[in-house]
């Protein structure tokens, strides 16, 4: 059975809403998943899971800030194991900012410089998570197929 690791940060809850309904489907889909608070994750948690979820809420008005539990996971990423990995990105913002949901932006280029192969294009949750569940479904179903 195919392991996915759903690593987020979450200030609001809607971050966190968004990664345990990701990981509903997946598991619904046969993966084994595990879903983890970025703030109880260490780069290197990755290794042995087939496939590796980010989402990080975006703050901001002037510059790209993520979610403050996620920033320290982040600079310290290049630690991660994602060498040939299968990654995907997710987060949750508010459009009226410049920089919305840049947080999936920045960690999709981390992903990249890395070595992690992205597998779907980054999942932009504008608002209220709820408003959003097909869209979210459909993203989680091509992540559990790709």
């Amino acid at each position: 059975m195919a392991r996915a690791l759903i690593i987020f940060g979450s200030t609001t809850g809607n971050t966190e809403n968004t990664a345990e309904r990701i990981g509903g489907i997946l598991n619904a889909k046969g993966l084994e998943v595990t879903v983890q608070n970025v703030s109880d994750a260490t780069p290197g948690d990755e290794a042995g899971y087939d496939l590796v979820l980010y989402g990080c809420s975006t703050w901001g008005e002037d510059e790209i800030e993520l979610q403050d539990d996620f920033i320290d996971y982040y600079e310290a990423m290049d630690k991660a194991a994602l060498g040939g990995k299968k990654v995907g990105v997710f987060g949750c913002g508010d459009s009226s900012y410049t920089w919305f949901c840049g947080a999936v932006d920045a960690i999709e280029e981390k992903v990249r410089n890395i070595g992690g192969t992205l597998v779907a294009e980054g999942l932009k949750i504008d608002g209220e998570p709820d408003d959003y569940e097909d869209e979210i479904d459909a993203w989680a179903t091509g992540v559990a197929a790709a």
